[in-house]
C-alpha cells in the first residue's frame, strides 16, 4: 500500500543543529521506507507571512535546499520542489477560499494570538495584521490537497491546521462532489488528510537549557560558520559549577541531551560513567564537539560543494517541479471544470488521427528513481492510475508498459487499491482511493485508459 507523506520546509531562516535532529534526519529516514510516496517542499509562500526581508528569504530557500540534499534527501526516491513552482497550489487557494467559512479562520490559533496581544496592547484588534496571516490555513490546505496526501508530520501546536484541511476538502467534496465525478474525477476530488503527530521526535536543549531555537538565540548552527563556529557554540553551553573530579548529574545537563541525540546507547552509557566520575566539563564540551562533527563533517563537506553550485540545486528543485505538477496539473483542471471554469465549448472536428481535436488521451509516463526505472499510466483526465513496480533496465519497464493495453489483467488488492498482472506477474498498482466506490470508478477509468493506449497503438 503506497501512502503519501507531505512536509513542509518554511524558508525564513538557516538550519540548526535542533533542526537537523527534530526534523531533518528523521523525515530523511521516512522517506527510504517501502511503501511510501514523499513530497518534500520549500514553503517560500509561507515565508512571505513571517518575513518581509527579500535578502533573507533568498538566502534562507538556497540554504534550506542545500541542507536537506546535503543530508541525504534523493531528488530521485522523492517529489522536491519549492512552493512557488507550482501555480496550481495558488490556483487551488482560490478555489478553496471560495468555500472557507470566515468564521474557521477567525478561530485560527495564529490569528487569535495576534488579536489577543492587540487587544492586551489597547490597539486596533487586526493591527498589522495582514490578509497572508488570516489566509494562511488555506494556502496551507491548498499544499496538501493538491496531491492527495495522506499523511502531514506535524508537531501538536500544527495539528489545527491539518484539522482545518479537512474541514475545507470536506466542505468541498460536499459542494462540488457531484461535479467532480461529471468532470471524469473518481471518488471524491480530495482524501482528507491525517496528521502524523511526532511525538517522538528528539527536542533538543539549546546552550541555555531551553529547547534549541532561533526566537531564544541559543542554537548549535549545523552547517553554517563550519566546525569552528560549531565548536565555539558547543563550548558557551550553561552547564553547573561543579569542578573537574567532581560527579556531575547527566539527567540535568544540556550536554549530555544533546550528546545522547548523535550517539548510540553504549556510547551514550559510558559517557554517562565519565560525567558521574567527574570528567570536567571542558573536556566533556571536547568530546561532544567529536561526537557531533564525527557525523555532521560528510554532511558539511556535500553542503559547501552545494553551496559552490547553486544551479545544481536549481535543476534538482525544477526537477522535483516537474514531478510535483504531473501530479497536480491533471487534478486542478478537473478541479476547474468541476467548478464551472472549463473549456466553454466542445470541440468536434476531428484531427488527422481520427480523435477530436484537443481531445487528451490517457498516458504511460516513465520516469526513473532511487530503486530503478518505473511507469505511471494516466487516464484521459489526466488522474494517476497506475505506478509500477521498479525495474532494473529501462528496456524491460518499457516491454511491460508496452504489454499493458493488450494483456493486463486488473483485479483488486483490498478495499482501496487494485493491481495488474501481466503474464501473470503482478506490475502495477493503484494510489489508495478513499473507499471501495472510489477504488471501483478507479477500476472503470483503467479499462477506459487501457483501451485508449490500444487505440493509439
Amino acid at each position: 500500500m503506497t501512502l503519501r507523506i507531505l512536509t513542509g520546509i518554511t524558508t525564513t531562516g538557516t538550519p540548526h543543529l535542533g533542526n537537523y535532529v527534530g526534523a531533518i534526519r528523521p523525515a530523511i529516514a521516512a522517506s527510504r521506507a517501502a511503501g511510501v510516496d514523499s513530497f518534500f517542499f520549500l514553503a517560500d509562500y509561507h515565508a512571505l507571512v513571517k518575513c518581509d526581508d527579500p535578502a533573507r528569504i533568498a538566502r534562507s530557500r538556497l540554504e534550506i535546499a542545500a541542507t536537506w540534499l546535503a543530508c541525504g534527501l534523493d531528488p530521485a526516491r522523492v517529489t522536491f520542489y519549492q512552493q512557488s513552482d507550482i501555480p496550481e497550489i495558488p490556483k487551488l487557494t482560490w478555489l478553496l477560499t471560495c468555500v472557507t467559512a470566515k468564521g474557521l479562520l477567525n478561530r485560527a490559533h495564529a490569528y487569535k494570538a495576534a488579536v489577543d496581544q492587540n487587544t492586551q496592547n489597547r490597539e486596533d484588534p487586526d493591527a498589522a495584521i495582514t490578509a497572508g496571516l488570516y489566509m494562511y490555513p488555506v494556502l496551507m490546505a491548498a499544499d496538501i490537497l493538491a496531491f492527495n496526501a495522506n499523511k502531514v508530520p506535524v508537531g501538536r501546536d500544527q495539528v489545527q491546521h491539518i484539522e482545518m484541511a479537512r474541514d475545507i476538502g470536506q466542505r468541498f467534496n460536499h459542494i462540488y462532489g457531484k461535479a467532480w465525478r461529471a468532470a471524469g474525477g473518481a471518488g471524491e476530488p480530495f482524501v482528507l488528510p491525517e496528521a502524523a503527530i511526532e511525538e517522538s521526535v528528539a527536542t533538543l536543549p539549546g546552550l541555555d537549557g531551553r529547547k534549541m531555537s532561533k526566537s531564544y538565540d541559543n542554537t548549535v548552527p549545523l552547517f553554517e560558520g563550519g566546525a569552528r563556529a560549531t565548536r565555539e557554540a558547543i563550548a558557551r553551553i550553561v552547564t553547573d559549577s561543579r569542578e573537574p573530579g567532581e560527579p556531575k548529574d547527566p539527567d540535568s545537563s544540556s550536554l549530555f541531551a544533546i550528546f545522547r541525540a548523535f550517539a548510540g546507547d553504549a556510547e551514550s552509557t559510558g559517557f554517562r560513567h565519565e560525567l558521574e566520575s567527574g570528567l570536567g566539563w571542558g573536556e566533556a564540551k571536547q568530546k561532544l564537539f567529536a561526537r557531533i562533527d564525527a557525523e555532521i563533517a560528510p554532511l558539511r563537506e556535500r553542503y559547501d560543494a552545494l553551496m559552490a553550485h547553486p544551479d545544481d540545486i536549481e535543476d534538482a528543485l525544477r526537477e522535483g517541479a516537474q514531478k510535483a505538477r504531473a501530479v497536480a496539473q491533471p487534478r486542478i483542471e478537473t478541479l476547474c471544470r468541476a467548478v464551472g471554469l472549463g473549456a466553454l465549448g466542445t470541440r468536434t472536428a476531428k484531427s488527422a488521427g481520427g480523435t477530436k481535436k484537443g481531445a487528451k488521451r490517457a498516458r504511460i509516463a516513465s520516469f526513473r528513481d532511487h530503486d530503478g526505472f518505473r511507469f505511471r499510466v494516466f487516464a484521459e483526465d489526466g488522474e494517476e492510475l497506475l505506478l509500477s513496480r521498479a525495474y532494473a533496465d529501462p528496456k524491460t519497464a518499457g516491454a511491460v508498459a508496452k504489454a499493458l493495453a493488450s494483456q493486463a489483467v486488473v483485479g483488486t488488492l483490498d478495499a482501496v487499491r487494485f493491481g495488474v498482472t501481466v503474464a501473470g506477474e503482478r506490475v502495477a498498482e493503484s494510489p489508495v482511493f478513499p473507499d471501495i466506490a472510489a477504488r471501483e470508478a478507479g477500476v472503470k477509468k483503467l479499462h477506459a485508459a487501457l483501451a485508449s493506449l490500444r487505440e493509439g497503438e
